[in-house]
């Protein structure tokens, strides 16, 4: 079979779970959540910003409820304390690289500020999760501006999401591969008969062995690190609440698992869950389950889409991590 340069896991024959996706297969399947990527690519400079932007935290006193579940703590997750303690979210959610994390927070934090209503706001809890891309990119520069940041937050859209090396995920490596953005949703019949729909986005820059449909897929030998972290996000329009997204949270951290992750002791893997529901559904715990699993299957196909949709790529100090070679995914596929 012929196979494309990149492609998505699902173009590849790997769709994992029973559900089907959303339109168009991302996080923005989930009514009023968009994204914007800056990306910077140039010499040794691979990394960016990548905003995740719910309508309702574009605005003065936008408040979402949120979950927050921490595999492995070594990362510098901006604003994680209070999201946990008050299970809320209350600014769009910013991925950038580790050393550029504190210069988007005050970026963001300028952003919201500026938004018409915002003038009397003397408190905020900016969001902003990082992984180190500095195999690829000299994250000492610390390159990334306020305008950067605008500019990925301003750019921020409904409709197909950019993957691979975009954003945040210019200068990442996964699994001895180079990493990446990916992501993915799910439409999920609920119990009482309503539905709703899911979606993740990925940020990938963990070790371990790809595994593809429970194949492993080797990396090429080498010395150099082949990841360190991962960050995921997930929404929803179920109407649950903190601690039923904490829950959700916990499942997309354990999804990492499904394609090879080794959570290793310098990893930093975090995810972020948030509904954007107008209301509370009432959702009870014993519903939960179809969302759950829904939560696993979009994360394993966002992570495989991180991997699949990047590009061998060379940078910082002439280093090269090599993109998965998808002919081997599809003949294994198939």
């Amino acid at each position: 079979m012929s196979t494309p340069s990149r492609a998505r896991a699902r173009d590849l024959g790997v769709a994992p779970g029973d559900l089907g996706t959303g339109e168009h297969n991302a996080i923005t399947d989930v009514p009023g959540v968009r994204v914007g990527h800056t990306t910077l690519d140039d010499g040794d400079l691979h990394t960016g910003v990548t905003a995740i932007v719910p309508d309702a935290l574009d605005r003065a006193g936008g408040r979402l409820p949120a979950g927050l579940f921490v595999g492995n703590g070594y990362g510098k997750l901006v604003g994680a304390t209070q999201l946990a303690e008050l299970g809320e979210l209350e600014t769009p959610i910013l991925l950038t690289g580790t050393l550029s994390a504190f210069r988007v927070a005050d970026a963001l934090v300028s952003y919201v500020l500026d938004l018409p209503g915002n003038e009397s706001v003397i408190s905020l809890n900016p969001v902003v999760g990082e992984t180190n891309d500095g195999y690829l990119s000299d994250g000492r520069r610390r390159p990334i501006t306020a305008q950067h940041v605008r500019d990925a937050i301003r750019s921020a859209a409904p409709g197909p999401v950019a993957e691979g090396c975009v954003g945040a995920g210019a200068g990442t490596v996964a699994l001895g591969f180079k990493g990446g953005i990916g992501t993915s949703s799910r439409v999920v019949p609920l119990a009482d008969g309503r539905g709703c729909t899911l979606g993740v986005l990925v940020q990938s820059n963990f070790s371990g062995t790809l595994t593809v449909a429970g194949v492993p897929v080797k990396a090429p030998k080498t010395e150099a690190p082949q990841g360190n972290s991962c960050m995921i996000i997930v929404a929803c329009d179920a109407g649950v609440d903190s601690r039923q997204l904490g829950r959700m949270a916990k499942r997309a951290v354990f999804a990492m698992g499904r394609v090879g992750a080794d959570y290793a002791g310098g990893s930093g893997d975090y995810a972020i869950a948030f509904d954007t529901a107008a209301a509370p559904s009432g959702l009870p715990d014993t519903a939960l389950d179809p969302i759950f699993r829904a939560t696993q299957d979009a994360v394993e196909e966002a992570l495989l889409n991180s991997l699949f949709m990047a590009t061998t790529t060379t940078g910082f100090r002439g280093r090269t991590r090599q993109a998965v070679p998808l002919d081997q995914v599809a003949r294994r596929a198939h």
